[in-house]
């Protein structure tokens, strides 16, 4: 590919086709129009991360759909036209909420750009508490599609926290997760790491503003228990990182 015809998003455009099947078939974009439209509502430039996924994702999802979630465009603009959501300088609608019993929509919050995206938050549809997620709209997409398409796929999986000393104490990962042959699809900042490889996947997530301490939870899956306790005792030793498992799915015997 031309460097002038380069994706904006390498990563993602790499990951998620790779790893969900059929999705570069299913997959439909957002028209120039609709784009526009949504960016006169926010009332600023969109982040150019969103732009990238309405121009990949904006009309369909494919398989990535969830499923009380609807992040279509189309979607968005009817939510506003309809009066269920004020245009706010800081907040923009991104996703729907169907779910009638928790009708919590997603957000981002412009007050906290990050990485050419912004944090994607929860809250109702007229105001309230919010309920952070992840830093980038970016970290959500490839962390539900790493669980639900590698680590949820995988015979043997385990959670827990890891603890560090300092903000950054997940940079002390990297290096220990490359020696055990782990690449990182997507850059991240420092509350999020995913990793993998070919029989394992490990993804590490801290909520934004929450002020619980240098600490994140993770999800690790792999081919067998003697994999996954490898991984952990190689970071427990090799880093600086306290590792806390908290479950075993199916439990050990």
């Amino acid at each position: 590919m031309p460097e002038s015809e380069m994706s904006p998003e390498p990563g993602l455009e790499s990951l998620l086709p790779r790893i969900v099947p059929g999705l570069a078939e299913q997959w439909k974009g957002s028209t120039p129009d609709e784009i526009s439209q949504l960016e006169r509502i926010a009332g600023r430039p969109l982040p150019p991360f969103y732009r990238w996924f309405l121009s990949r994702m904006g009309q369909s999802m494919g398989p990535l759909s969830y499923s009380t979630l609807d992040f279509s465009v189309r979607r968005i603009l009817d939510c506003y036209a309809e009066g269920m959501v004020e245009p706010d300088p800081r907040f923009l609608l991104i996703a729907y909420e169907s779910d009638e019993m928790m009708p919590l929509h997603l957000f981002y919050d412009f007050k906290a750009p990050a990485r050419d995206d912004a944090l994607v938050t929860k809250r109702d549809a007229l105001g309230g508490e919010l309920y952070d997620m992840f830093e980038t709209l970016r970290e959500k997409l490839a962390w539900d599609a790493l669980f639900s398409y590698r680590v949820s796929d995988m015979p043997q999986q385990c959670g827990g926290l890891l603890e560090g000393d300092e903000a950054d104490f997940l940079s002390h990962l990297d290096p220990v997760m490359s020696g055990l042959g782990f690449t990182q699809p997507v850059l991240t900042g420092s509350l999020c790491r995913l990793y993998e490889r070919s029989d394992a996947a490990m993804l590490c997530d801290g909520v934004p503003r929450a002020r619980v301490g240098n600490r994140v939870a993770f999800t690790l899956g792999g081919s067998n228990a003697e994999t996954l306790r490898r991984i952990l005792g190689a970071v427990s030793m090799e880093s600086s990182l306290n590792v806390l498992v908290r479950k075993w799915e199916p439990d050990l015997r």
